[in-house]
């Protein structure tokens, strides 16, 4: 069946970035506190992107509220360390931010994305993040050169899950809804994929039941590894 697709697009952080790997900078920095931190940076971070997207949903050139994904990931920060307590400095939070910049890859991340870039398949990037803090991460996990290209929402002012930034695989890749495979580790970010009418892959990393609201996704694995047997 493999041969159904031939474009892969691939989420960027928690599916190809491990963002919980900023509990260890953070450890250093608020020792024992660093999973906490990690924890509810992430979560707030992806509240801050639904908060601006559904603030201003139709808007003609997206959210007037649109911030960058970095900006958002600061401010993220600014209220994880607050809300926990913790030392909300700005040398505390430059060194996080440092840090945020140059997530770890998961350990699969560089070989499968090498194995289907030689076999010659299309692969993509889609993710919320903004163009230069994407290409950063890319450059740290020596991923360069094996994607076709990445797509940030920088242009389009909104985020996931509104249907407008799946639209954007196509913009970039004028290619059949049957041609593409996309894949994330988030259930919320499959889940949006999966309504706006995708093949879906769902890397489950934490072994967990998938969302309620809607359909499954069409293929599901505990890592990466599971979309070379697609191939």
């Amino acid at each position: 069946m493999p041969s159904d697709f031939d474009t892969f697009v691939f989420d960027a952080y928690g599916t190809l970035f491990d963002v919980y790997s900023v509990r260890l900078a953070a450890d250093r920095i608020y020792p024992g506190r660093g999973e906490a931190l990690a924890k509810l940076w992430r979560d707030k971070q992806v509240e801050y992107t639904r908060l601006i997207s559904l603030a201003d949903p139709a808007g003609t050139h997206g959210s007037r509220h649109y911030m960058t994904f970095w900006e958002i990931t600061e401010r993220a920060l600014d209220f994880s360390l607050r809300a926990l307590g913790l030392d909300a400095s700005t040398k505390s939070q430059s060194e996080l931010m440092a840090q945020y910049e140059r997530l770890s890859a998961f350990p699969e991340v560089l070989p499968v994305i090498t194995k289907l870039h030689k076999a010659g398949h299309q692969l993509f990037i889609l993710s919320n993040g903004n163009q230069a803090m994407l290409d950063k991460a890319v450059t740290s996990a020596e991923l360069s050169g094996l994607f076709h290209r990445v797509i940030g929402v920088d242009a389009l002012r909104q985020f996931k899950i509104m249907p407008a930034v799946y639209d954007l695989i196509f913009q970039a890749n004028p290619v059949s809804r049957e041609r593409v495979l996309f894949i994330s580790s988030n259930g919320w970010d499959v889940l949006g994929a999966n309504w706006y009418g995708l093949n879906t892959f769902w890397v489950n990393r934490q072994g967990l039941p998938f969302e309620s609201l809607g359909p499954s996704p069409r293929f599901e694995s505990k890592d990466l590894n599971g979309v070379l047997t697609l191939t």
